[in-house]
């Protein structure tokens, strides 16, 4: 299972200050059961169904030139970058 060790060792390796390591454990626990449960799903028997259309069918590929710079015509394009969405934890 998943160590407070295993967590130090992964932040390290990827460069990621974590102050509590033992925070995370529970959180990656929960994740890996949850992989667990996604691969007893035997899903490998499952068909995947999918219309066929005919190349014919499909619409003729166009290049239309895009004259104007496209980042300015961002919502939230400040100067020299773009504002996202703070992510939450």
């Amino acid at each position: 299972m998943v160590t407070e060790e295993d967590i130090e060792h992964v932040s390290k390796l990827m460069k990621i200050n974590v102050n509590d390591h033992a925070e995370y454990v529970d959180k990656v626990r929960a994740m890996i059961n949850y992989f667990d449960i996604l691969d007893s799903a035997g899903v490998e028997s499952e068909e995947v169904s999918m219309q066929e259309i005919s190349i014919s069918k499909l619409r003729e590929d166009k290049y239309i030139p895009f004259d104007e710079k496209l980042i300015e015509k961002l919502n939230h394009y400040k100067g020299t970058y773009v504002r996202a969405p703070k992510m939450s934890s």
